[in-house]
């Protein structure tokens, strides 16, 4: 199994990355897991509890379970993978079975920061992104997709998203293998990607 980490700041185009991915690839052949799905769950608290969790914050991740899935996969073993709601800041209780395949794909802002996690990949991209166009569509995700308004959103991004991402995301361009721009649709990194996993392949 190849396993390919793709991390970068919020709003940054890891998403669109990993659908690049995915479409130079066979179908079937690729699977997606997604750091967002492995926020600690928050059932013990309540709702006002929830919302002043700093989530950009390293230890807001379930790091001992991720990689514990990802080894289980790496040994043909299928996983539940959990569920996250971000309007209520908690997992669901459902969960998605994921089976294992010739390429995992864990994307995530945080996934590069846990040394154990990292070691797991075989190849380490980052996706850069310049910091104003990355707070614009976090503005637009939070507000369409997530029930935020506006005041939450910029008070949360400096309060803790901006710092957070000095802090913790972007000196983990150290460990990337690649560092992708994603200001546009970038061709030749995505190429040189697919070459690599069709000859790890």
């Amino acid at each position: 199994m190849l396993i390919i980490g793709i991390a970068g700041g919020t709003g940054c185009g890891k998403t669109t990355v990993v659908n690049q991915i995915l479409n130079e690839l066979p179908k079937g052949e690729v699977g997606v897991i997604s750091q967002d799905s492995y926020y600690k769950g928050t059932t013990h608290l309540t709702y006002e509890e929830r919302v002043k969790i700093n989530f950009d914050h390293p230890r807001s991740i379930d790091f001992n379970l991720l990689v514990n899935h990802l080894k289980a996969l790496k040994n043909s073993t299928a996983i539940h993978q959990p569920v996250y709601s971000f309007v209520k800041h908690n997992r669901t209780g459902d969960t998605i079975l994921t089976h294992p395949r010739k390429v995992m794909i864990v994307e995530g802002i945080l996934i590069l920061t846990n040394p154990e996690l990292r070691d797991m990949f075989d190849i380490k991209i980052f996706v850069h992104a310049d910091s104003d166009e990355r707070l614009i569509r976090r503005l637009k995700r939070d507000i369409s997709e997530r029930g935020r308004d506006i005041n939450e959103v910029l008070l949360r991004y400096k309060n803790t998203l901006k710092p957070m991402h000095d802090q913790f995301i972007e000196p983990m361009k150290e460990y990337a293998d690649i560092i992708i721009p994603n200001n546009k649709y970038n061709t030749v990194a995505v190429d040189i990607v697919r070459t690599i996993i069709n000859e790890k392949l």
